[in-house]
Parts: structure tokens; sequence; C-alpha cells
């Protein structure tokens, strides 16, 4: 999912990756929605949010609405670093990203009931969480090629409606590609709102420790292309054939 890139990537690995990591969006939007009151994984709402508190001369929020809108430029600036100082080759240059974003999940999960409605305690728990998104959006849009698109839905919505408009076109060339593009949208579509719907029921129910959900999603992600790469390197060391 994670490790094949360019010529290598074929379309089953971005359905693999959208499944599991829509998922995981969807469910830290809902659930942070409802423990912060922010939406965590995306910066359109924000930026009219941003204009509203500017026009209102509402200083203060603005700066905050600001803050946020920066931590998800920087996540994803900081996964894209990190991705370039490895090397878009090497196996392993997702691991860093992955690792962080996890760790924010567990600070959440582990301390979210400290939140005391503050706005200090909300720049510090909505950020994190805005940050770790655009660690993730930067990391899978580098990994697919700019093909998956895990942490919002607006443009994958307005794809999906252009290649529905086109299938129907008796004109349209290449329908089987066309066709595959469709399924990656909404494969995306389907496995956000199934983490939304997600998050928002089991937040509920067990608060902040919902978080781990998530967390599990991306250990399972991160180890299942790991232990991947160890079996297929055992067996080309100990296959005799070779």
């Amino acid at each position: 999912m994670l490790r094949h890139q360019g010529t290598k990537r074929t379309h089953a690995h971005n359905v693999k990756l959208a499944s599991l990591l829509c998922v995981t969006a969807g469910f830290v939007n809902a659930a942070g929605f409802l423990g912060f009151s922010v939406l965590t994984t995306n910066v359109t709402g924000h930026a009219a949010l941003f204009a509203e508190r500017l026009a209102m001369q509402d200083w203060k929020t603005a700066r905050v609405v600001a803050l946020w809108m920066f931590l998800f430029l920087a996540g994803a600036f900081v996964s894209s670093l990190i991705v370039s100082f490895i090397g878009r080759n090497q196996r392993f240059s997702y691991v860093i990203p992955i690792l962080i974003e996890m760790a924010i999940l567990l600070g959440v999960a582990l301390f979210g009931y400290r939140y005391n409605h503050s706005l200090v305690a909300k720049e510090i728990f909505a950020g994190s969480l805005l940050f770790a998104m655009g660690l993730q959006n930067s990391l899978v849009s580098i990994v697919s090629g700019s093909v998956v698109r895990t942490t919002h839905l607006t443009g994958t919505f307005t794809d999906l409606g252009i290649e529905l408009a086109q299938i129907f076109q008796q004109n349209t060339v290449d329908k089987p590609a066309l066709k595959v593009r469709i399924k990656l949208r909404s494969v995306i579509i389907f496995f956000f709102m199934c983490g939304a719907l997600c998050g928002a029921y089991l937040f509920r129910y067990i608060s902040f420790h919902s978080f781990f959900i998530p967390l599990s999603i991306l250990a399972f992600t991160l180890l299942s292309d790991i232990y991947r790469i160890k079996v297929k390197r055992y067996y080309r060391k100990h296959n005799p054939f070779n």
C-alpha cells in the first residue's frame, strides 16, 4: 500500500490505501468535532470562518483559526520534507510520518479527558489533530502520485461527478480506465463516511478512548507493509530455486 511508488504502484494498492486511511480520516474528523468542536481533516471551513471572524473584527478567534490552518499546512510540509529527505524511493520513507501521526492520536486517546474547553486546550488538542491530518494527506498524496486524498471529500465528489458524466458520453475513449477511477473515488467516499459514522458513534460511548481505533488502523497499515517486506526477503533468501 505504501512502499510501492511510481510504475510499481497499481490500482489495487491505491484502493487498499484509500480504504484504510480514509476510515482513519473520517473517524478523526467526526470524533475530533464531537470532542473539540473543530473539523480536523481539512481547512476549507476554517478559511470561511477565518474571513468571517476578520470581518467581525474578532481578532482572538481569527488568530486561533489561522493557527489551525497553519498547523495543517505544517503537517503537510513536515511529511513531504521527511519523505524527500529520506528519499521517495526508499521503502521506509513513510514510516516516520505515520509514527508521528500515531503518537498524536495516542496522546489524544490518553489525555483527551483533560480537555477543559479552554482556548489553550482547544489549540493544543485540535491543532495536533490538524497537524496529524496534514501529515497523512501529504504522505498519501506523495505515495499515490496525487491519485488518493484521504482527509477531505470536496475534490473527490467533484471528480466523481465529472467522471460519472463522462461515462455516459458516447465519445469517451477509455471507458475501462474511467470506471477504475470511478471505483477509486467511490471507495474513498464510502470509507470516509464509514469512518465518520464509527467515530461519531463510538465517541458517544467511550469518549476519547475511541481514538485508539484509528491508531490501531494506522498500526495495522504500517505493520502489514513491513511484514510483507520481511516475508519476501526471507523467501528470496531461502528459496533454493533463486
